[in-house]
C-alpha cells in the first residue's frame, strides 16, 4: 500500500505527470501539469487498470479466507493451518516491500508492474495445481513478495500519472480496488469455489492476470525510474517531520480493523448471524466504495478532518458493535458507519506519507507497506489470541481501544504528517 518510487522520481519538477519517455504514451487524456492550457482530465483507462491490479492483489491475500475447509481437505492439513496461507502472504510483503523497492527503484516503472503482475500470475498458478502444504505456503510466499513490489508502486503510479488537483482523486480510483475484493471479489470467489472447485477460484485469478498484463501493455503509461544518488534512504525518511506520526497511525489503524475484519464471521456466528456474513460484508464494501469517493473527491483540500472523521467512524461503528450487536440492525448500522470510515484510509494514509515524506516520499511508502502487512499479520494474531481469551465480544472494545491513540497522533500532528493546511492547496 504505498506510492513509493513513483512519487519521488517526479518530485523535481514537483507532483504531477511524470516527464520520461513513457509520459507521452498517456498524455492523450490528461494535459501536461505545466501545460497550462485546457483542463486537465484523469486517464481513465490506465487508472482502470491499475485499480484491476489493485483488485487482484486484495484478493489473492483473503481469498483463501473463503476457501478454508476445501483447501484443508486437499492439502491434506487443519484449517488453522490452511489459514496460514494468509498470513504468510503478508509476512513475505513484512519482509520484502523496502529492500525490495530501494533494488528496483531504478527499473523503469512499467516493467516493474509487469514484473510484480506476472509474480501473482505464477503464484495463483502454483497453488492451484500444488497438493503440497509447503509448495502452496512458498507460492503464497512468492505472492506477497510479489505484492511488496505492487504496493510500493500502483499508488504512486496514479499519483503521477494526474495533474496535482486530481492526485487525490486518481489513488482513490486506484485504491477502489480494495473494497470491490473484499466485498465482492471474496464472496464471488468463494461461491466459484464452492459450485466449482476451489482451484478454479485461484486459476482465475490468474486468467484475469494475463488479462491485465495485456491492459497495462496497451493503456499504461510508463515512467523512469530513479536516479542512483536519488534512491530510497529510509533512515533518512524517519527524520523528516510528519513521517513517524503518519506510520503510527498506519501500523495501529491497520491492527484495529483487522482484528474485527479478520474474524467478522466468528462475530457474527456467535451474535446467531452467521448466515448474514456476506450480507453484511456486502455492505460493508459498498459503503467503502462510497467513502473512496468522498475522500477522492475532497482529499485535495481536507486530507486531515477526512481521517479525523474516518477515525472516528470506526470508533462509533465498534462502539455500536459492543454495546447494541443484539439487535440485528444496528449491526448493518455499524457496518455502514465501518465501511464509510475504513473506505478512504489507504488513499489517506498514503497519499499523507508521500506527502509528508517529500524528497523521501519512496522511503516513507515502503515503510507504511511493511508496516500495513506488519498489522495485518500481527492483527490475524492478536484476533485469535483474544478470541481465545476473551471471546468475540472483545474485538470491538479492542477497536476502540487502538483507536484513541489513533486519533490523539492525528490531532496532535497538525504542522506535519496530517497538516491543517497543505502546500498542495
Amino acid at each position: 500500500m504505498s506510492t513509493a518510487p513513483d512519487t519521488a522520481a517526479g518530485s523535481a519538477a514537483g507532483p504531477g505527470p511524470g516527464t520520461g519517455p513513457g509520459a507521452a504514451a498517456g498524455a492523450g487524456a490528461e494535459t501536461g501539469a505545466a501545460g497550462g492550457g485546457e483542463p486537465q482530465r484523469l486517464p481513465l483507462l490506465a487508472l482502470l487498470a491499475l485499480a484491476t491490479a489493485v483488485f487482484i492483489t486484495s484478493l489473492t491475500e483473503t481469498l483463501p479466507a473463503g476457501l478454508l475447509p476445501a483447501m484443508s481437505h486437499d492439502l491434506k492439513v487443519s484449517e488453522s493451518a490452511t489459514g496460514q496461507t494468509v498470513t504468510i502472504y503478508a509476512i513475505g510483503t513484512a519482509l520484502t516491500a523496502i529492500p525490495l523497492t530501494a533494488a528496483t527503484a531504478g527499473w523503469r516503472r512499467k516493467r516493474l508492474l509487469l514484473t510484480a503482475m506476472g509474480g501473482f500470475a505464477l503464484a495463483n498458478t502454483v497453488t492451484a495445481v500444488s497438493s503440497a502444504y509447503g509448495l502452496t505456503m512458498a507460492a503464497r510466499f512468492v505472492a506477497g513478495v510479489a505484492a511488496g513490489l505492487a504496493w510500493a508502486l500502483l499508488a504512486g503510479y496514479a499519483r503521477r500519472m494526474a495533474p496535482p488537483q486530481l492526485q487525490g482523486r486518481a489513488i482513490a480510483i486506484a485504491m477502489a480496488g480494495i473494497p470491490v475484493a473484499l466485498s465482492l471479489g471474496v464472496p464471488a470467489g468463494t461461491f466459484l469455489g464452492k459450485v466449482t472447485d476451489w482451484r478454479v477460484a485461484f486459476l482465475a485469478m490468474t486468467a484475469l492476470t494475463v488479462v491485465l498484463l495485456l491492459w497495462i501493455t496497451a493503456a499504461v503509461p510508463d515512467y523512469p525510474g530513479q536516479e542512483r544518488g536519488e534512491r530510497p534512504r529510509m533512515l533518512q525518511a524517519l527524520r523528516v517531520p510528519g513521517v513517524t506520526p503518519v506510520l503510527f497511525v498506519t501500523l495501529v489503524f491497520v491492527l484495529a480493523h483487522t482484528i474485527l475484519y479478520a474474524y467478522i464471521a466468528t462475530f457474527l456466528d456467535d451474535l446467531g448471524l452467521g448466515g448474514n456474513t456476506d450480507l453484511v460484508l456486502l455492505v460493508f464494501g459498498a459503503a467503502s466504495l462510497a467513502s473512496i469517493w468522498i475522500v477522492g473527491a475532497q482529499i485535495h483540500r481536507r486530507l486531515r478532518a477526512l481521517t479525523v472523521a474516518s477515525a472516528l467512524l470506526v470508533a462509533v461503528a465498534a462502539a455500536v458493535l459492543a454495546v447494541l450487536a443484539d439487535h440485528t440492525a444496528f449491526v448493518y448500522v455499524a457496518a455502514v458507519l465501518w465501511g464509510l470510515g475504513w473506505g478512504g484510509v489507504p488513499t489517506l494514509l498514503q497519499t499523507a506519507a508521500g506527502e509528508a515524506g517529500g524528497e523521501h516520499a519512496d522511503s516513507a511508502q515502503a515503510m507504511l507497506v511493511t508496516l500495513w502487512n506488519v498489522a495485518m499479520a500481527a492483527g490475524g494474531v492478536i484476533g485469535g489470541v483474544l478470541l481465545d481469551v476473551a471471546g468475540s465480544d472483545s474485538f470491538p472494545w479492542s477497536v476502540l481501544l487502538l483507536l484513541l491513540p489513533v486519533l490523539a497522533v492525528v490531532l496532535a500532528a497538525r504542522p506535519h504528517g496530517f497538516p491543517a493546511r497543505r502546500s498542495a492547496d
